[in-house]
């Protein structure tokens, strides 16, 4: 573990003593967390949407994973311009989607979040996507639905060129990909205290005390295991008291498929049966 991430470890762990409260919000603090590699060029739409949420009372904390593109300069330049002075990059050197979604986790529980939600830099979480995940976490008693992990919904963006039938195929595709993760033989026993849901890196909420009670992210490569399923298996083992939201939504990146084709991107997805020579498609 990189000394980033063991400080923001020791300072969740602190937090959560103190019952991880933000500055002075009843309902709780919301921060959204965004790995980002080389994203320069095309995070431009994801920063518009995230500034544009209906519920804007979120931190975001995005984590700079070795980019050499002048990411770090492109997201502090638009935060500067729109005055989000709860919007921060920070550094993570250790290569991987695990890795710097664990290290944005952590620093955002250390700075008082109850509640965190992660997305990635090439998608486009729907305007009321913070809205909606604030009220599936919100325990039950301040009005919300009290859960303790959010699976949302992912559907294709409609602005990377993708037609609308590999748009409808993609969409079958992910529920087929979804029903096998629920017979899945690995994903079921009576070590979990409920059904398999598929959630998906981009769209996923969790509360704080949830997220180090089950051990976070793996800080992991992408090609080295799919962190979301490692995680949702982990909350499992701990609660049933998680759920798909299907209003909850964001719009992924079509670029693998375009890259891949449909059959080799579900080949990466399923146990990386598919291994390209570069796995970060920009």
């Amino acid at each position: 573990m990189s000394g980033t991430a063991g400080a923001a470890v020791t300072a969740a762990d602190g937090a959560l003593r103190r019952g991880g409260q933000g500055p002075t919000d009843a309902r709780g603090r919301l921060a959204v967390v965004v790995p980002v590699y080389d994203e320069a060029r095309g995070i431009a739409p994801t920063l518009r949407q995230l500034a544009a949420q209906r519920d804007g009372d979120f931190d975001a904390i995005f984590v700079d994973n070795r980019s050499t593109d002048g990411s770090r300069a492109v997201i502090e330049a638009f935060a500067r311009e729109r005055g989000l002075d709860r919007w921060r990059v920070i550094d993570e050197p250790q290569k991987g989607t695990g890795a710097a979604a664990d290290t944005g986790m952590r620093a955002a529980i250390a700075a008082g979040a109850t509640m965190l939600a992660r997305t990635d830099a090439d998608c486009i979480p729907r305007l009321d996507w913070t809205a909606r995940i604030r009220h599936a976490l919100t325990p039950r008693g301040a009005g919300g639905l009290g859960l303790e992990l959010v699976a949302g919904s992912l559907v294709p963006r409609h602005d990377e060129g993708l037609g609308p039938v590999l748009r409808t195929l993609l969409m079958g595709a992910v529920h087929v990909a979804d029903g096998f993760g629920v017979v899945r033989p690995d994903n079921n026993g009576p070590q979990f205290h409920g059904p398999y849901v598929m959630a998906p890196g981009c769209n996923l909420a969790i509360t704080a005390a949830m997220y180090v009670a089950a051990g976070g992210f793996p800080r992991t490569a992408i090609e080295e295991l799919h962190e979301d399923r490692a995680i949702v298996n982990a909350v499992r083992r701990l609660t049933g008291n998680y759920a798909r939201r299907r209003d909850v939504v964001v719009r992924g990146s079509s670029r693998r498929v375009q890259a891949w084709g449909l059959k080799n991107t579900l080949l990466w997805y399923k146990d990386h049966a598919y291994r390209p020579e570069h796995v970060d498609i920009r």
